[in-house]
């Protein structure tokens, strides 16, 4: 295995002048049952619009930044650069494929219909061409991707708008009532919209974050850990194109921003489980205090609140559990603790969010069983 990704790294530097000493800092957040948990960015700009690298550096961030799935979505009607490069709307996907193969990154071709509100901006993804996009009227943009069987998304809802709070007009209503939109970001760069999160779960919208880049990104934030884009998480059965585009099509997504997970329990739940071990350090009969010790794997740093104890239980009302750290911690009970795994303490993780106002609850005993 080693030799292979040595041999594919050699192969990608060779090919596109990359520089040889590039690190990739892999990203940890765990698999869940049934499913891989693959990063992927489906929003950013190249200089084919109004971004300022070549697609191929696009690829180069994307495998240095530990991602697994990426789409070029250049705007089709806003292309300042257009007098220097003319090139037609699927040419930064054409350049930007190679580097991909070769990085073992999954290039899904994608473009973004771009209009003034009301309409707002759409990206396409899953395209065979996007040059059919180029249409004067927005409807027939958006036709001409639903024509080519393409996941829609609703990009940065509260762009352009007050105090970036989104605005659902007539014309999102249409689209959504003809089926049209399939996704939203509910991150877009550093911009959260939690009223596109409410309505995504309302009306069972996958959610998307993305990092919309245009510029360079800095070299540090692509080796810190800690530092990432935006980015959107797919529960998906194999690491293929078609198995990314059959798990957005049945949202299965999350939105990874900061240090914040945005999605539904069934997937956060399990990420949750899969990032933290509990082990009982101390005996569990005869005594009335407990010693747990638990070790978070992920990249994430937990924080739990606690929502009430049981009778006559008491311990930490917040435990601080850092990204690949372990900590041990002490509970006591009036009486003889006789099955650990039995008693019920509930805590709110406050980073896994199923709602704007609305934590992930788990039992901290029910994580194990001793």
């Amino acid at each position: 295995m080693k030799n292979t990704r040595l041999i594919l790294i050699t192969l990608f530097v060779s090919l596109y002048c990359l520089p040889a000493e590039a690190q990739r800092k892999e990203i940890s957040i765990p698999d869940i049952p049934s499913y891989l948990t693959l990063k992927c960015d489906f929003h950013m700009h190249t200089v084919f619009s109004d971004g300022t690298v070549w697609p191929n550096i696009r690829v180069l961030e994307a495998w240095q930044e530990g991602l697994d799935a990426i789409s070029i979505t250049d705007h089709i009607e806003y292309r300042p650069h257009k007098k220097d490069i003319q090139a037609d709307h699927n040419r930064s996907y054409d350049l930007a494929v190679g580097a991909a193969s070769a990085a073992g990154i999954i290039l899904i071709k994608g473009s973004e219909i771009t209009r003034s509100n009301p309409e707002g901006h759409y990206n396409a993804l899953f395209l065979e061409d996007s040059n059919p996009l180029d249409t004067p009227d927005f409807f027939d943009a958006i036709q001409a991707a639903i024509d080519q069987d393409a996941f829609v998304i609703w990009n940065h809802p509260g762009w352009s708008q007050p105090n970036k709070i989104p605005v659902w007009y007539d014309i999102q209503t249409q689209l959504y009532e003809k089926g049209w939109i399939h996704g939203m970001e509910i991150v877009n760069s550093s911009s959260y919209y939690p009223l596109a999160f409410t309505w995504c779960n309302e009306k069972e919208i996958p959610i998307l974050a993305c990092s919309d880049v245009h510029n360079l990104i800095p070299a540090k934030n692509l080796i810190e850990r800690g530092s990432h884009r935006a980015m959107t998480l797919v529960f998906a059965k194999e690491k293929t194109k078609e198995s990314i585009r059959e798990a957005m099509f049945a949202g299965r997504t999350a939105a990874y921003f900061g240090n914040n997970i945005y999605g539904k329990s069934e997937f956060l739940k399990p990420i949750f489980c899969a990032s933290v071990a509990v082990e009982a350090l101390s005996p569990l009969k005869d005594t009335k205090s407990i010693r747990i010790q638990m070790t978070n794997e992920s990249d994430l740093d937990y924080e739990l609140v606690n929502q009430e104890y049981p009778d006559g239980f008491s311990g930490p009302e917040i435990i601080k559990l850092p990204a690949h750290h372990s900590i041990i911690i002490s509970f006591k009970n009036k009486e003889a603790v006789k099955s650990w795994a039995k008693i019920k303490i509930l805590f709110a993780v406050s980073n896994l969010l199923l709602a704007p106002e609305e934590s992930l609850i788990i039992n901290l005993p029910g994580l194990n069983n001793y």
